[in-house]
């Protein structure tokens, strides 16, 4: 009988993102200039792709400006801020960013921060204040000698909120090679020894669950899923181990995260499989469940929570640490 009831409450749910209006969908496309073509970083060359890729977000600030839109123009400009550090930049549409906090090429240790939904250039803003609460605690806890990078990687259109696409795979099936790809730019500009974690925030962590088949230990030591609504579709690969990863597997989620009311299944609805399975912070998931302390569904990187503490700790290597649930 629950299980009858979970199933129809998360048709429900689906049913209703797809007649709701979608928020923004109505928004006037703002125009920008194609991104930069630029053969894959090197350490050597580091300093010439964050400027190119600067100039590109100063010419799309130029011209959201022309076109009437203050938002994209005020949040091309502080990208294009002689400070900022871009990988990637890509103004069109809802925009791409990848941008770097620290000393990448001589890092050791690397976090790569993907976002859930409802994240492009205009709310920009608050997921790079995730990565830069994170950079800032690593840098005040690393032990001595230590070097440390954070990298915020919106790599991927990211789905609304409101909308069927949140609550299928598909815009992660189409994240996970963009992802694979980068980790590997990332090892070629890093080298073999520095440990890259992958921290993966709500439908984010979906998209990690995509590729992580791809991406062995020699790419990635550490994978943690944050306020996730499961990695699979219920077909069996919905499990830490059907992930098909030698990373370390990480779940947490916070005590007022809605999540935790998210049914945790898979249903086909109009002929969508929509659902991600088993949750993440279950037993039968089989991750490393730790401490994320009584926070809501965004506040992961919250200065001084148990979430960044562990997370920090799982990015230094000290798993040991890492107060568990």
């Amino acid at each position: 009988m629950g299980h009858r009831w979970r199933r129809a409450a998360l048709a429900v749910l689906v049913a209703s993102a797809v007649t709701l209006p979608v928020v923004g969908a109505a928004r006037p496309r703002v125009p920008a200039p194609p991104p930069v073509a630029l053969t894959p970083p090197t350490a050597a060359t580091l300093d010439a792709t964050y400027a190119a890729h600067r100039a590109n977000a100063g010419k799309a600030a130029r011209m959201a400006a022309d076109h009437g839109d203050r938002r994209r123009a005020a949040a091309d400009h502080a990208l294009a801020d002689p400070a900022r550090q871009l990988l990637s930049f890509d103004g069109r549409g809802s925009g791409l960013v990848t941008e770097v906090l620290g000393d990448l090429a001589h890092a050791d240790r690397v976090a790569v921060l993907v976002p859930g939904s409802d994240t492009g250039i205009d709310t920009y803003g608050r997921f790079r204040a995730a990565a830069r609460a994170l950079h800032a605690r690593l840098t005040r806890v690393a032990p001595a000698g230590t070097r440390t990078a954070v990298v915020a990687w919106l790599g991927y259109e990211t789905p609304p909120t409101i909308g069927l696409a949140v609550a299928t795979t598909d815009r992660a099936d189409r994240a996970a090679p963009e992802l694979r790809s980068f980790i590997a730019d990332l090892r070629a500009i890093i080298g073999p020894s520095p440990r890259i974690s992958l921290l993966c925030h709500s439908y984010g962590s979906v998209v990690c669950a995509r590729a992580a088949p791809g991406l062995d230990a020699a790419d990635v030591d550490d994978i943690a899923v944050l306020g996730s609504p499961g990695t699979g579709t219920g077909t069996g690969a919905d499990t830490a181990a059907a992930l098909r990863t030698r990373a370390r597997i990480w779940a947490a989620r916070g005590a007022g995260d809605w999540v935790e009311d998210v049914p945790h299944l898979a249903v086909d609805l109009f002929g969508t499989r929509v659902g991600f399975g088993t949750d993440p912070v279950s037993p039968a998931f089989g991750a490393r469940v730790f401490t994320a302390g009584d926070g809501g569904h965004s506040d992961y990187f919250a200065p001084g929570s148990p979430s960044l503490t562990n997370l920090t700790r799982i990015v230094l290597g000290e798993t040991e640490a890492v107060t568990r649930d």
